[in-house]
């Protein structure tokens, strides 16, 4: 789901800012520059999900044997969501929120090898851009139906939305709260 935001959110720059931006070639060999452009994109996103799945399966499987950390593991949660919405208030993620949203990544290139670079730094901006989301994603459940749905209609209301960077400070507030509830549950 934070990949469907991410691509509800990019279909515009790659579709209409990277392909016309192209002055060399004709529509069949520009198409295919932005279809590089958005496999070196969702290159980045598939290699960090390879590279978190194997932590999250050790980590439940810890959970489930041992009893201690299974009482520590909702306030860790809790702590994980409370980072995550602090996450959301700093200049960081203002300013990787504001390359997503505007044009300072397009760096258009007729070159295949520079396209997929282009498409590598993409999936990179928006990996850390998304990383809030993606933290209150992994620690509620990735696949909790629900927590997916808020986080890709938070991702690409941060994207799409005249006021994103307001609507990112809402969802770090949000996730400040449900961080503190988390922890305050847990604990009482």
């Amino acid at each position: 789901m934070v990949r469907a935001a991410g691509i509800i959110s990019l279909c515009p720059l790659f579709l209409r800012n990277y392909r016309e931006s192209i002055i060399d070639g004709n529509d069949v060999r520009r198409s295919g520059l932005a279809l590089r452009v958005g496999l070196g994109y969702f290159a980045v996103w598939i290699a960090l999900g390879a590279a978190i799945y194997p932590s999250g399966v050790a980590l439940a499987a810890a959970e489930m044997a041992s009893p201690a950390l299974s009482r520590i593991a909702p306030s860790a949660f809790g702590v994980s969501i409370l980072v995550a919405g602090t996450l959301q208030f700093t200049r960081w993620k203002a300013r990787l929120l504001a390359c997503c949203r505007s044009v300072c990544l397009l760096e258009p290139s007729a070159d295949a090898v520079n396209a997929w670079r282009h498409g590598l730094r993409l999936g990179v901006y928006c990996c850390c851009c998304c990383a809030g989301p993606t933290a209150v994603l992994l620690a509620l459940g990735v696949m909790d139906l629900r927590a997916m749905t808020v986080a890709m209609a938070a991702i690409a209301a941060e994207r799409l939305a005249p006021a994103g960077e307001r609507i990112a400070r809402v969802t770090g507030g949000i996730a400040i709260g449900t961080g503190i509830w988390l922890i305050v549950r847990a604990v009482v």
